[in-house]
């Protein structure tokens, strides 16, 4: 079983916020599977099924970007999953815009959302999908960038980015966790 958190913010008022692009992605990544958010469990929604002939439960926490280590060692804990077989998808304000990173281990960086998962897991030992959101201009406070709505004209190459993430997502799946961390 393979299990794939994307962090955002739960409430309406953050839908196409640069916060939300692990949402986003997973919502993209869902679509394209044809599974579908029905439960409500772990503190999150839940979709699951089949991918690539493996069973997937995809998790989007409704506990608030920072707090997302609460659903996420909730699932971890519940399912007695293996952390080779999660995988979590974020925003990355250290990237440019949709420049995507997977890597199979590491730090939280400056995401708080990370920070919690590895304090609440005790290990930063599972894979990681970042997807670039870039750094505010013109001196606007980072939490009103990271909270503010993608512009229109950028949402195409968000969407473009999505797709690049589902076939990381696919060879994660496929390989059960096993492949080489990569930028693209």
């Amino acid at each position: 079983m393979i299990v794939i958190v994307g962090l955002g913010n739960p409430d309406k008022q953050y839908d196409k916020t640069h916060h939300n692009i692990g949402f986003m992605a997973l919502d993209a990544f869902a679509s394209k599977n044809g599974l579908v958010f029905t439960k409500k469990k772990y503190n999150a929604l839940v979709a699951e099924g089949m991918v690539c002939g493996k069973k997937v439960i995809l998790i989007k926490p409704q506990t608030y970007m920072n707090l997302s280590g609460n659903s996420v060692s909730e699932v971890v804990r519940s399912l007695k999953l293996p952390l080779s077989n999660l995988c979590v998808i974020y925003d990355d304000i250290d990237l440019d815009p949709c420049v995507i990173r997977y890597r199979g281990s590491g730090s939280a960086g400056t995401h708080n959302g990370m920070r919690d998962i590895i304090a609440k897991l005790a290990s930063d030992q599972f894979s990681r999908i970042r997807i670039g959101i870039g750094r505010p201009s013109n001196n606007i406070p980072l939490a009103d960038y990271v909270l503010s709505r993608i512009p229109k004209e950028k949402e195409m190459y968000y969407i473009e980015a999505f797709d690049k993430v589902a076939n990381i997502l696919e060879e994660f799946i496929i390989k059960d966790g096993k492949i080489e961390a990569r930028s693209v």
